[in-house]
């Protein structure tokens, strides 16, 4: 576990996370010779556009058929590849049977890396905003599930997941993102880092969450409430032992997710903290509903995802602890 000082949020970097899958995925593509990209007629929306010009030869087009993609994907790997399939997250909820029967149940070394998560599809509306996809992928026995937070975060799981031996879920993003870590940033599967020290209350977030967590932590400040903020990017297998920590030196925590409450990151550190060292949890996050067209940051004020809603969250996982006490 690698822990750094409270960053600033570093600004815009230009690139939305698919961009920076993309890009890393073709700079670093010649070092893994047995990799070989998946697409399913979307490479300019997942970013692997890029991988496609520069290495056609390990290019495959599997037109919009993402059960087949997922199952192509899986005999490959049985074959000593390391395929990686692209696609929205939306979609690739198709080939979730694929997913979990070839892949899982067969342990293939497959790599599925969804774009367009959560209610970052914005306009396109509530039918095509992948809100359970953590939860669908979290359940496979053995699969991996990662939810970067920032372009550097991104490219630097990018590799991880192509070291890992085993089957890996990765969201990306389509809208621009905030860069919240320098070039020294560490990523480990498994593994979350504390990134805003405080003791009061701990925000545990993932994605696009972090950012706003971060953001929330500063709106306690102006009320004297330190709050720690914790980058959670692997969602499976969580990092019990940071958590565990947390709970024992700040007593009740907040989870922040682009995704339903149910399933998602939430669940899997209330799974974690249970079994350790309960205490009260609130949850940010969809609550048990669908998405609905608009932009991605007018979507998330209207279903009480952005910093106001975490701060507020906070003060009630406070108030339920001093309750306790």
């Amino acid at each position: 576990m690698s822990e750094n000082n409270a960053p600033a949020l570093i600004g815009s970097s230009g690139d939305s996370l698919r961009e920076a899958f993309g890009k890393e995925l073709t700079r670093i593509a010649p070092e893994y010779p047995k990799l070989v990209v998946l697409d399913a007629d979307v490479a300019g929306g997942t970013g692997v556009h890029h991988f496609r010009k520069a290495h056609p030869d390990k290019f495959i087009q599997c037109g919009i058929a993402e059960q087949n993609m997922v199952a192509a994907a899986a005999g490959l790997a049985a074959t000593g590849m390391i395929p990686v399939v692209t696609g929205f997250a939306c979609f690739l909820e198709r080939a979730y049977e694929q997913a979990r029967l070839s892949v899982g149940y067969a342990r293939r070394n497959v790599k599925i890396v969804a774009s367009h998560p959560g209610l970052d599809v914005g306009p396109d509306g509530g039918s095509a905003q992948a809100l359970e996809d953590l939860a669908a992928f979290r359940a496979i026995p053995g699969m991996v599930v990662i939810s970067p937070a920032d372009p550097i975060e991104q490219a630097l799981a990018t590799r991880a997941i192509l070291e890992y031996d085993g089957p890996v879920y990765m969201r990306t993003g389509r809208s621009g993102s905030v860069r919240l870590f320098n070039d020294d940033h560490v990523f480990e599967i498994g593994k979350g880092q504390i990134i805003r020290h405080g003791l009061d209350v701990t925000l545990v977030a993932c994605g696009v969450e972090v950012a706003r967590s971060l953001k929330a932590a500063e709106l306690l400040a102006e009320e004297g409430i330190e709050a720690r903020v914790v980058n959670m990017p692997t969602i499976k297998p969580i990092d019990e032992a940071l958590l565990k920590r947390c709970v024992l030196e700040t007593g009740c925590l907040v989870t922040a997710e682009d995704h339903n409450i149910y399933g998602g990151l939430g669940s899997a550190v209330a799974e974690a903290v249970t079994k350790n060292r309960p205490c009260p949890i609130e949850m940010i996050g969809l609550k048990d509903s669908f998405g609905t067209s608009g932009e991605p940051d007018e979507l998330a004020e209207h279903f009480q995802i952005t910093a106001p809603y975490i701060a507020e969250a906070a003060r009630r996982a406070m108030a339920r602890k001093e309750h306790l006490q």
